[in-house]
């Protein structure tokens, strides 16, 4: 069982930058993927970014590409999602997701249904 915790979202003016936290505790973090969703009001959640266990492997939603970084540190059990750029169409909760990569480097899953486990949330808000 792993349990993740979101954190570092808030208010931001467009074109601002946040830092977005998700911890894990549980069992050994360093073998799973590991994917941000969001969802905005009246939509459903969507795929936007994920990071591979050896966190040299990345995939991004185009809406995202060039201003959204994914990273990790296995060591701190964190991964991270560095948000610049940031426009009022980003406002939405976001959720981090993990999943066993079953051994297999470039296990980038896009797939809501492929992850097993999945954080609470942290709400951003992009005011224009």
């Amino acid at each position: 069982q792993v349990q993740l915790v979101e954190s570092g979202g808030g208010l931001v003016q467009a074109g601002g930058s946040l830092r977005l936290s998700c911890q894990a505790s549980g069992r050994t973090f360093g073998s799973y993927a590991v994917g941000w969703f969001r969802q905005a009001p009246g939509k459903e959640r969507e795929f936007v970014a994920v990071i591979n266990w050896s966190g040299d492997g990345t995939s991004y939603a185009d809406s995202v590409k060039g201003r959204f970084t994914i990273s990790r540190d296995n060591a701190q059990n964190t991964v991270y999602l560095q948000m610049n750029s940031l426009k009022p169409e980003d406002t939405a909760v976001y959720y981090c997701t993990a999943r066993e990569s079953g051994g297999l480097r470039w296990y980038l899953p896009r797939r809501e249904s492929s992850y097993e486990y999945w954080g609470q949330g942290t709400q951003v808000t992009v005011s224009s």
